[in-house]
């Protein structure tokens, strides 16, 4: 699947620095506009050190990470988990209850069914999909913010934070430019998600693209994105990596979805559940939180269909 959120170009406005850094299994990186290049440079380092901190807190691969831990856990048990952790699931669980469970960081198992050991796609019998769909939902989770602890209500759960794990990265790294005085910056992971501080002087916002040449929805169109996120998901025939948390099955139907919040972390989280959600569904999730602005592209449709105050 290729990108679903660009950012600029490689041409860069004057005066704007760009820097690069793999972490989280993506390129992420740091364009900085109006300051000099070794103190913008040594921000991002800040800002990468971040990341790559929250990397191992974060990954469900690490068997020594938080979320490891958590699924580790069986049935009643409990484990203590870092503030990073347990912002990603307090976040997680609000947008589970706020889009009625379409989007689902307890899915790790329903995901898993669907895919082959080469990753590749595959169907899951009956009964597989009924023992991951036991093992999945935010209400089997439960947090306790004085310790921050999480319990978990039944054995096998897989929590994966791949979801909103990079938005949350990138909130953290715009704290950390703040706290370098930055204030003209941009941030991405990988592109699926971008998040805009102040534009280049000068500019109404930074130009990002909705969409890219490599994702099935192609470029959609570009937009001046200044103090939001915007975040992109998109899933193939060969590879339907998006779940349906609430049926158990791969979604259909769209080619891709976008969402805009002031939080990456929500707007990572967002663009996932509207792939799943039914476009009636958005509409009033949108009239209900005017903040949130959703475009998604239907399957035969020949226009993107937009939700809220989508910028134009």
């Amino acid at each position: 699947m290729g990108t679903t959120a660009g950012t600029p170009g490689r041409e860069l406005p004057v005066g704007v620095h760009r820097f690069s850094h793999e972490a989280m299994a993506a390129v992420f990186e740091v364009l900085v506009a109006g300051e000099e290049a070794t103190y913008a440079g040594q921000a991002a380092a800040a800002a990468f050190a971040e990341v790559d901190r929250l990397e191992a807190a974060l990954s469900r691969f690490d068997p020594s990470s938080d979320v490891s831990q958590i699924n580790q856990l069986k049935a009643g048990e409990s484990v203590r988990v870092g503030l990073a952790v347990f912002e990603c699931l307090a976040t997680a669980a609000r947008v589970w209850a706020e889009t009625g469970g379409a989007f689902d960081v307890t899915a790790g198992a329903l995901v898993d069914c669907w895919k082959a050991k080469d990753g590749s796609a595959r169907k899951p019998t009956d009964a597989e999909l009924a023992d991951a769909q036991a093992r999945t939902g935010m209400n089997l989770v439960a947090m306790n913010e004085e310790e921050h602890a999480v319990h978990v209500a039944r054995d096998g759960m897989r929590i994966d934070l791949g979801g909103i794990g990079k938005g949350y990265a990138l909130d953290q790294m715009k704290i950390i430019l703040e706290d370098w005085s930055i204030g003209r910056a941009l941030v991405h992971g990988g592109e699926s998600t971008v998040l805009a501080l102040g534009p280049p002087e000068g500019e109404e916002g930074w130009r990002v693209a909705v969409g890219s040449a490599r994702s099935p929805a192609g470029v959609v169109e570009t937009i001046p994105l200044k103090d939001r996120a915007l975040s992109g998901s998109a899933a193939s025939a060969r590879n339907p990596h998006i779940v349906d948390p609430r049926t158990g099955r791969p979604a259909s139907g769209k080619l891709g979805a976008w969402a805009l919040e002031s939080s990456a972390a929500v707007a990572d989280a967002l663009s996932t559940a509207a792939f799943v959600m039914a476009p009636d569904e958005i509409k009033k999730f949108c009239r209900r939180i005017p903040e949130v602005s959703i475009m998604v592209v239907v399957e035969g449709e020949k226009e993107p269909a937009r939700f809220g105050s989508w910028p134009g």
